[in-house]
């Protein structure tokens, strides 16, 4: 049983040596840096403007019809932008790095 134990020991003091290592933390910082960038650059594009601005006329009218249709006509030319797909995976490689960690 003291084995076992000694092995959870270890493992356990290798894990929070890991967690606490300035690789990852430096790792998971640029991964962040890279995320944040590329959501701003969405928020800044032609397409992330006309997103914003008919979720702003969604939310101020009352859901009529024609509000719904220009605000999921933005969203989705916004998804399509490259500045949207470039956001998607920044997001997608900060999960990956987080989960890898």
């Amino acid at each position: 049983m003291a084995t076992l134990e000694q092995k959870l020991r270890n493992w356990l003091e290798r894990i929070t040596a890991w967690l606490r290592s300035p690789e990852r933390s430096e790792q998971a910082t640029e991964a962040g840096r890279r995320a944040k960038a590329a959501i701003q650059d969405m928020r800044d594009s032609e397409a992330g403007r006309k997103a914003e601005a008919a979720v702003r006329d969604l939310r101020d009218e009352i859901r009529s019809g024609e509000a719904g249709r220009k605000a999921k006509a933005a969203l989705s030319d916004l998804r399509d932008s490259d500045a949207g797909r470039k956001a998607k995976a920044a997001l997608q490689d900060l999960r990956h790095s987080i989960d890898r960690k």
